[in-house]
């Protein structure tokens, strides 16, 4: 298969003294023994696979569980993992086989069987929570397994199928351990990945442990690590400069990224362009006052994303005017070509004598502990309303009910930032523009899901180019959401602590196993 090429250039702005050759050190046994911390603001919305479908929750998945794929770093095409092998049955990319490794074992002892594999696939789909990851496996019909080998076959041909596997979607748990129709509660996970978890307090820490059973495609840590889950960027940058954390990610506040300095020595920072984007997602229900087309239009007309980035980011974001991003295939500037300068002007003809009760109300929600959101919904509140043609309700709410409101249509708008499941444009259609999508805008367009659809049918995927530039024409006409930015990915460690620049790059694999003490 041809694969999307992905601008995943880490650059390592800091070597820090002890000079490249430090990296080839061997750290002491006393060093392996030592934990790192590493600090972040993304949250775990659960520690059941079948029910979550966020970053933060698919960080820990990728270190405790096992899918039968993965993706090595800087890689973008999925290996195998808990699975010996993998391929496609014949040509029509509707039959998908998998070998298992002999000798995974959870950590009750018992060995992974094909039977653990159709099990955890098939709760996903059963449980269908509204948080979860159901919606990847929409094109999965039926799961087959007899001995150590697993059969998929899917409802119609998808060529990202192998990519969707290698998620958190994928995540085999332990069939004597987890119920089959119901989200498992408690703070244990029952897995086969690099480590295990070893103790875990909700928003607060997680414990991994390197997990002596593991086998598979990665070396396994070999080294503790304690995550330590922050409220806010700001409590993530304190702890960052207080150096009560050796390792900062997702996501230090603007105002210290903007502040990195390469002459530091003290500190290791690794800067790479990122598929992370983050949307204004709108509620095109007719129960919502954004139903009608043109006033998400006008929106779309009043947004200054260049003073977005510059003001609230303070340039550590780029400018996003597609549904796909720069770097990926099919990427596109629809939104551009269809709203190429603020304009109060155009967004006011758009909505005078148009019989739309003026200025339009609406609330829009943002998740509170999650990077500069509420900066950024005030500035967008600010350009809105300026114009004189909207008046906007910002309220913040805690991380899981913010899910929840925006999975069960209780939002107007709410901004949200997407991390790509895979290196693949298909991650950005059905997920968050498809009719069954988890963006859950109930927006559903039969042209939109027929490109969605047609994309997957190829394994070439430069010849779905097309279907992802219509896609993203129509997406920009019809304005389900509005596209604000693409990230940047940074790493800050300390400079004793390597393989920061392996940890995140793009392919929603957190390799917390890459990093050791120099």
């Amino acid at each position: 298969m041809r694969t999307v090429r992905m601008r995943i250039l880490a650059t390592l702005l800091v070597l820090a003294a002890v000079g490249v050759g430090g990296w080839q050190l061997l750290p002491s046994q006393q060093n392996q023994e030592r934990t790192i911390t590493v600090g972040t603001t993304d949250a775990v919305t659960s520690l059941d696979p079948a029910g979550a479908y966020d970053a933060g929750s698919w960080a820990l998945f990728s270190n405790v569980f096992q899918s039968l794929m993965t993706f090595e770093a800087g890689g973008v095409t999925p290996v195998p993992d808990a699975a010996e092998s993998c391929g496609w049955v014949g040509d029509d990319l509707r039959t998908y086989r998998c070998e298992l490794r002999e000798g995974l074992r959870f950590p009750s002892g018992r060995e992974m069987t094909g039977e653990d594999v159709r099990f955890s696939f098939d709760r996903v789909k059963r449980i269908n929570s509204d948080v979860g990851p159901a919606s990847l496996l929409d094109t999965l019909g039926s799961v087959r397994a007899k001995g150590r080998t697993v059969t998929f076959r899917l409802s119609s041909p998808d060529a990202t199928f192998p990519l969707k596997v290698a998620t958190g979607a994928g995540a085999i748990v332990d069939r004597e351990k987890y119920p089959a129709g119901e989200l498992r509660t408690g703070d244990s996970v029952d897995g086969t990945g690099p480590y295990t978890l070893s103790g875990y307090s909700e928003g607060k820490q997680a414990r991994l442990d390197p997990n002596p059973r593991y086998k598979g495609a990665v070396g396994g840590g070999a080294t503790p690590v304690e995550l330590r889950y922050y409220s806010d960027a700001d409590a993530l940058g304190d702890a960052w400069t207080d150096r009560r954390i050796d390792v900062a990610t997702r996501t230090l506040p603007p105002r210290v990224l903007a502040g990195l300095n390469a002459a530091d020595s003290d500190q290791r920072v690794s800067e790479a362009d990122s598929s992370e984007v983050r949307n204004l997602y709108l509620n095109t229900r007719a129960s919502s006052p954004l139903h009608d087309v043109r006033v998400r239009k006008a929106m779309a007309w009043l947004l200054d994303r260049e003073k977005l980035a510059a003001t609230v980011y303070k340039g550590t974001v780029d400018p996003l005017y597609s549904l796909i991003p720069t770097g990926i295939t099919g990427h596109t500037t629809s939104y551009f070509d269809a709203y190429p300068k603020q304009s109060t002007a155009k967004a006011r003809a758009l909505l005078e004598n148009s019989g739309i009760t003026l200025p339009v109300r609406f609330t829009y929600g943002f998740a509170t502990g999650r990077g500069s959101g509420g900066e950024e919904a005030e500035e967008i509140k600010q350009q809105l309303e300026a114009s004189g043609l909207f008046k906007v309700d910002v309220k913040g709410y805690e991380w899981t009910d913010f899910q929840k409101r925006w999975a069960g249509g209780k939002l107007d708008a709410y901004a949200v930032g997407w991390v790509a499941d895979f290196p693949d444009p298909d991650t950005y259609g059905g997920p968050l523009v498809g009719t069954k999508g988890t963006m859950n805008t109930g927006y559903s367009d039969k042209t939109v899901d027929r490109l969605i659809t047609a994309s997957q049918q190829y394994a070439d995927r430069a010849q779905a180019t097309r279907d992802f530039r219509d896609m993203q024409e129509a997406v920009a006409r019809d304005v389900p959401l509005i596209p604000l930015w693409q990230a940047k990915e940074y790493v800050v460690t300390t400079e004793d602590v390597g393989g920061g620049q392996y940890l995140s790059d793009g392919t929603g694999v957190f390799r917390l196993w890459s990093l050791g003490w120099i």
